[in-house]
């Protein structure tokens, strides 16, 4: 589990990427521009930061630029950005970002790009072994032997190898539980004689709470039996009112 900051001013973007990270059982931090970008970091150290490139106030790139002259490019940072330029990605990763991720974001692509930031924060933090120094036995080096210099260690996350962590799925639970003869008794009692659109949503709301009963309200899991892709999935439940409330281990 880690803690993420997300910084977009769109506040669809910050709820879909909330649902999604705590799904996968991350702490996160929502941020709609950069002065509560500023506090939140300061307040509390994030593992990484998924940092939008246009914003009303500041701009992420210039968000990026000012923690890297104050020191605090301390964790691994994306930006993100549905109409950046490749000067603009280019720019940001010179300066110290990471990743890029260009908007919309597949799940693939943010869940892939979120382990291996995370996986070279950790490797950034992991101490550097020092090679080992020579023992001598007397005042003089042995003959025809040098001792190695020792190489300063890079603490920079920038020099860390990268690598694809295992994920640890959040465990949610639907308020809505539909046992399995519960959702038969609800298609029971399912009305026909009501507008088309209005009978599909009710199929649908029953569907995907068997779904979710079934699974543990693993989000992972639904979209795996439902065929459905997890953003999609997210906004097809929002759009039906069904609501997820999350257990969190203590």
């Amino acid at each position: 589990m880690a803690r993420i900051l997300v910084v977009d001013d769109e506040v669809g973007i910050r709820e879909l990427l909330s649902e999604i990270l705590y799904d996968e059982g991350h702490t996160v931090d929502l941020a709609e521009n950069a002065a509560q970008a500023r506090a939140l970091r300061n307040k509390a150290r994030p593992d990484m930061v998924l940092l939008d490139i246009w914003m009303p106030d500041t701009d992420g790139v210039t968000l990026l630029k000012e923690w890297a002259s104050l020191g605090q490019l301390d964790m691994p940072v994306v930006m993100m950005s549905g109409h950046a330029t490749i000067d603009t990605a280019v720019e940001a990763t010179r300066i110290g970002a990471m990743d890029f991720l260009e908007k919309p974001i597949t799940m693939q692509k943010l869940l892939r790009t979120i382990a291996s930031a995370l996986e070279r924060g950790r490797n950034a933090a992991r101490p550097v072994a020092a090679p080992p120094v020579p023992v001598r036995t007397g005042f003089a080096p042995v003959p025809g032997t040098v001792a190695p210099a020792l190489a300063p260690v890079q603490s920079s996350y920038a020099m860390a190898d990268t690598g694809a962590p295992r994920i640890s799925h959040f465990d949610a639970t639907p308020d809505v539980h539909a046992a399995p003869d519960t959702a038969s008794q609800a298609l029971r009692n399912l009305s026909l004689d009501q507008p088309l659109r209005e009978a599909r949503d009710a199929f649908e709301r029953i569907y995907f709470e068997h779904h979710l009963s079934r699974e543990g309200g693993s989000m992972t899991r639904v979209a795996d039996k439902t065929g459905l892709e997890r953003t999609h999935l997210y906004r097809k439940l929002k759009q039906l009112g069904i609501e997820l409330t999350r257990r969190r281990s203590t």
